[in-house]
């Protein structure tokens, strides 16, 4: 009790406050998502992600080769395909966007190749699955994502990361894997993923805006962390390996509840809705962005989370290396 205990003397010395330092990021914690462009011949930018690339596949093996150098060691693949039907058949596509960027990469470095699992992106309607009479049908889109998982493993992927929050998606999944000879692919489910308003400059680049309704009757609504422990439960009972909660920031206690009763990694992606207020308050000068951006990311190490998927880590890791 003061006076006697001045816990500022602990502080008083920038040696002792790293020598006490609680809480650290390593570069092995972060994951960097990758876009790719089946249409594109160039690099592009979208105003709402500024300093995020969108890649055409011609640049696969040159980023990968680039972004192992510089110490990212694991990234998350999206795709933007040419063609998009209401089946999304090209996400399971033998030769489409992110099954071409995961053999390019996995030619050219060893990076850790994850692979988003979802349709999103591939369907005319932009809805996570397969359509009846307006509604996203969970079991026949669990059929789509068996093959989708097939795929991404024949393409040489090393971990899927299915994101649809479909009932049954995991099992689905690992039953897929098992079944065509890739049994030892992890599965990194997006199990408490939020109906979240932070993911529109995804959407941007995506070019997965839903045409009709809203994502509410699959994703999670915001306002409920039991139904979150729940999914999680379900999600590693049917064999998920790492559970993520999405978004990050708005939902740090949904990660230090998952930490508290599940044994399993966990990861938690700061979104682009995340990334850019970031990027727009600093580019407004109303926040010191290096400081900021890890200040957040090691609060959502701090709250629970073994792996954080952020736009930023090669930023990041520029700065563990000052």
């Amino acid at each position: 009790m003061f006076p006697k205990e001045r816990i500022r003397r602990r502080r008083a010395d920038e040696r002792i406050r790293n020598m006490l330092t609680e809480t650290r990021l390593h570069p092995d914690d972060l994951v960097l998502p990758l876009f790719f462009d089946e249409r594109s011949d160039s690099v592009k930018y979208t105003d709402s992600m500024p300093g995020v690339p969108i890649y055409p596949l011609s640049d696969a093996k040159k980023v990968a080769e680039r972004l192992h150098s510089s110490g990212i060691n694991a990234v998350l693949l999206f795709g933007i395909p040419g063609h998009k039907d209401k089946e999304g058949s090209g996400a399971y596509s033998a030769d489409g966007v992110v099954q071409n960027a995961i053999r390019k990469i996995r030619s050219a470095s060893d990076l850790l190749v994850i692979a988003d699992l979802c349709m999103c992106e591939y369907t005319d309607h932009g809805h996570c699955g397969i359509l009846t009479s307006g509604k996203v049908d969970n079991d026949l889109t669990l059929l789509q994502y068996g093959k989708i998982a097939e795929s991404l493993a024949n393409a040489g992927v090393h971990m899927v990361a299915p994101s649809g929050m479909m009932d049954g998606q995991v099992s689905k999944i690992r039953e897929a894997l098992d079944g065509s000879g890739n049994k030892n692919i992890p599965i990194m489910a997006y199990s408490a993923k939020f109906c979240s308003s932070f993911y529109g400059p995804f959407r941007d680049i995506a070019h997965s805006v839903p045409s009709m309704c809203g994502r509410e009757t699959y994703q999670m609504n915001p306002a409920n962390i039991r139904e979150a422990m729940a999914e999680m439960r379900s999600d590693i009972e049917e064999g998920a390996d790492i559970i993520m909660v999405k978004p990050a920031m708005p939902y740090l206690d949904v990660v230090r509840q998952a930490r508290n009763e599940f044994c399993v990694p966990i990861a938690a992606y700061q979104v682009s809705g995340e990334y850019a207020m970031i990027k727009a308050a600093a580019a407004n000068g109303w926040l010191d962005e290096r400081r900021t951006m890890m200040e957040s990311l090691t609060s959502i190490k701090r709250a629970g989370a073994d792996i954080v998927i952020s736009y930023f880590a090669e930023e990041a890791l520029k700065e563990m290396k000052r």
